[in-house]
């Protein structure tokens, strides 16, 4: 509850305790006290400019947090945000060794700082990132009024990132690829391709019945589901036909091995969730951790002569070894 909330409220409760309380010296002043106000009238009075000017001194006197957008340190307990992302699709590269890579290519579309929520106003610190452009007559006017107020563009898509105090940035920054590096792990999320109603064997890994003898019409049966008498029933959570896909689902591990800064490309090593076209979040990876003294942080900021457009793709540096022959 604000301050402003709370003074009102114990206004209230003092103003009603004066009315409660008739003082002896008037006889008329115990009937006036009976008779309360009408709790509009009682409101108004109480709601006045006049009273809420020891809210608003309150609040005046509270200072603002004051974010700028400066590199810092990164510490161990540091946590940055994340980026959205489309998924293009899947290619294959070969490496300098000739073994052939399975490439996801991903597109961090015109991300930027969309909304910045603090501790002392929402209880949390969090940045909010929007990705990609949407005109106006495709949102919703509660949309349209939060870009507006927050004073950026029509994002197509929304995402909120927990973030450390010392990672906040202020609304309007532009986040792009370089925010990652080659070579680092990163979790990418996003919504697995949907596949409808599938029978156990597709849905689960069931090997089935008996494809030749023993089976009549039920060789794709997922056979017994439950017991006898005791308990006579089937348990909850039992692996049966249903819904398949469709559902968000997050990656962990996955490796950076290429970025393009002058198109905001990103490769990384393996397969996405989510089909051709879909958004996808990424942020770094929890388990493997990259090494901080290599991330820039909060994120990475382009000097004011340096133009991305003539910047060379990135590559992860592979070693003397080749990291994907298998060792004997």
């Amino acid at each position: 509850m604000s301050a402003l909330s709370r003074g009102l409220i114990s206004r209230l409760h003092q103003h009603l305790l004066s009315l409660s309380r008739p003082s002896s010296s008037s006889p008329s002043a115990s009937v006036a006290a009976s008779t309360l106000l009408p709790f509009h009238l009682l409101a108004r009075r109480l709601f006045s400019s006049d009273a809420l000017m020891d809210g608003s001194q309150i609040l005046q006197q509270q200072p603002s947090r004051i974010i700028q957008a400066t590199p810092a340190i990164m510490t161990s307990n540091s946590k940055r945000t994340g980026l959205i992302a489309v998924k293009l699709g899947m290619t294959a590269l070969w490496d300098k060794w000739g073994a052939r890579l399975p490439i996801t290519v991903l597109w961090v579309d015109d991300n930027i700082v969309s909304q910045v929520k603090t501790v002392e106003k929402e209880g949390i610190f969090s940045l909010q990132i929007g990705c990609g452009h949407k005109k106006a007559k495709h949102l919703t006017r509660p949309e349209v009024g939060h870009f507006r107020a927050q004073g950026v563009p029509l994002k197509r898509k929304l995402r909120e990132f927990p973030v450390t105090e010392d990672a906040l940035l202020p609304v309007g920054t532009s986040l792009g690829v370089r925010h990652f590096v080659p070579g680092q792990y990163v979790d990418v999320t996003g919504i697995s391709r949907g596949k409808g109603f599938q029978g156990g064997m597709k849905r689960w890994g069931f090997k089935g019945m008996p494809a030749s003898h023993g089976a009549s019409l039920s060789h794709r049966s997922i056979g017994s589901t439950g017991q006898r008498d005791a308990p006579g029933k089937v348990f909850k959570g039992k692996k049966m036909p249903g819904r398949m896909g469709g559902k968000q689902r997050t990656v962990k591990n996955v490796w950076v091995y290429r970025i393009d800064p002058a198109r905001n490309l990103m490769w990384v090593k393996g397969q996405v969730p989510g089909a051709e076209g879909n958004f996808v979040f990424i942020k770094d990876a929890v388990y493997k951790k990259p090494d901080v003294s290599e991330l820039p942080f909060p994120t990475y900021f382009a000097a004011e002569d340096e133009d991305e457009t003539d910047l060379e793709p990135l590559v992860a540096d592979l070693g003397e070894v080749d990291p994907f022959m298998v060792a004997d």
